[in-house]
């Protein structure tokens, strides 16, 4: 057998990878599982969005490779998206860049920037991709702490604290991500932060990847860390349609910030597609000139499902923040339990339901769970319950 590359070590199969597989056993079996797990919209786009990807295919001339730039109609609408929404002002030639889907932005990043002897550091708890992204590129993520109990906020003193190691050890904090609001946690960033994270960034010539793709879904303030002062200078921000368009299997993303930091990913990218689908690209378009009745009709939805999603949180006996905002509901399990990884597994295997331990995001989410909002009110209230009957 021929060895995988050593750049593997330490990168297991996605969890929801292996975990929908387990579903899809037991669901053969006839168990019947309703999945709380994964944040994937069950609700379509805005039909003018489908419209025009229809519209689009049909054109004879929209089949081609396209600018490994993106489209220049998809850059002006996410900077006039940005300008509407976050007050935030970009050049559409050179401070934006299209991606298929911004999970891949994540690895165009570590791969442009991080070197073997860097480090990143990665929220815990956290999206998983980050760190996997980074030890893919051979750099070294290192976690930093996100707790209740400074409401998920980071700790500027243990952020100074692994730089200090870090530059003792010979090593380079080159990357910090960041994740507002916050999943899993639905926590918003406290006001000032993003203006402290860029003074910290400068101080310390740090890169900061701002992941941004919740900021519309049951949160009235959207908010871009490019809006700080100085921002540009340090920072690259991702943002995506998959949550706020309902457009996930689409994958359509964008990265923005300084050209020089996208020139940069540019030639990363450029050597790994050839760019995305015209009509797609046109139809995302579409999607950003949706207004505010739009998102109001989308989170007119999620609030009555995240009612649910509380119900079933005070059944199990969790305690929750009802201010969370995004896809997610995140609670903390009751005493007795050891940790989210058993309460999940008692819920999956006794009442037929699938609810993310938090664990998977990092040993700071061991003690919680999260229900995602991405089933419909039946799905939550038959959820709700079988866990009554069955547990």
């Amino acid at each position: 057998m021929i060895e995988s590359a050593k750049r593997l070590e330490g990168i297991g199969e996605y969890y929801f990878s292996t975990k929908l597989r387990e579903i899809e056993t037991l669901n053969k079996e006839g168990r019947n599982i309703i999945n709380l797990g994964i944040g994937s919209p069950d609700l379509p786009p805005h039909t003018s969005v489908t419209d025009e990807l229809n519209n689009q295919s049909r054109l004879a001339g929209t089949h081609g490779y396209q600018s490994y730039k993106g489209a220049l109609a998809l850059r002006q609408a996410i900077t006039t998206w940005y300008n509407t929404w976050y007050n935030v002002q970009l050049n559409a030639d050179t401070e934006v860049l299209p991606l298929i889907g911004s999970k891949e932005g994540l690895m165009h990043i570590c791969m442009a920037f991080l070197n073997t002897v860097d480090i990143a550091l990665i929220p815990n708890p956290g999206y998983p991709t980050y760190s996997s992204a980074v030890k893919l590129s051979g750099a070294t993520p290192v976690p930093y702490l996100l707790s209740a109990a400074n409401e998920y906020q980071p700790n500027f003193e243990e952020l100074d604290r692994i730089v200090q190691e870090s530059n003792n050890a010979g090593q380079k904090v080159k990357i910090l991500f960041l994740n507002y609001p916050h999943m899993p946690t639905g926590q918003l960033p406290l006001q000032g932060l993003f203006n402290k994270m860029v003074q910290w960034a400068k101080s310390n010539d740090i890169l900061l990847v701002h992941d941004n793709p919740y900021s519309f879904i049951l949160n009235e303030q959207p908010e871009s860390l490019l809006s700080a002062e100085g921002a540009m200078d340090v920072a690259l921000e991702l943002n995506s349609l998959s949550k706020s368009h309902n457009m996930a299997g689409w994958r359509v993303g964008f990265l923005c910030g300084n050209e020089k930091y996208i020139n940069e990913v540019l030639k990363f990218k450029s050597n790994m597609d050839s760019g995305m689908f015209l009509p797609l690209q046109l139809a995302a378009a579409k999607a950003l000139q949706l207004g505010k009745e739009w998102h109001n009709s989308v989170n007119e939805q999620y609030a009555a499902r995240k009612q649910w999603a509380i119900k079933i949180f005070e059944k199990l006996g969790c305690t929750y923040n009802p201010a969370q905002v995004g896809l997610f509901v995140w609670g903390k399990v009751p005493n007795g339990v050891n940790n989210g990884f058993e309460l999940s597994d008692q819920v999956l295997y006794n009442a037929n339901v699938f609810i993310t331990p938090g664990g998977i995001f990092g040993s700071a989410g061991n003690e919680y769970i999260r229900i995602s909002l991405c089933a419909t009110e039946q799905k939550l209230q038959e959820a709700l319950m079988r866990i009554e009957n069955n547990l």
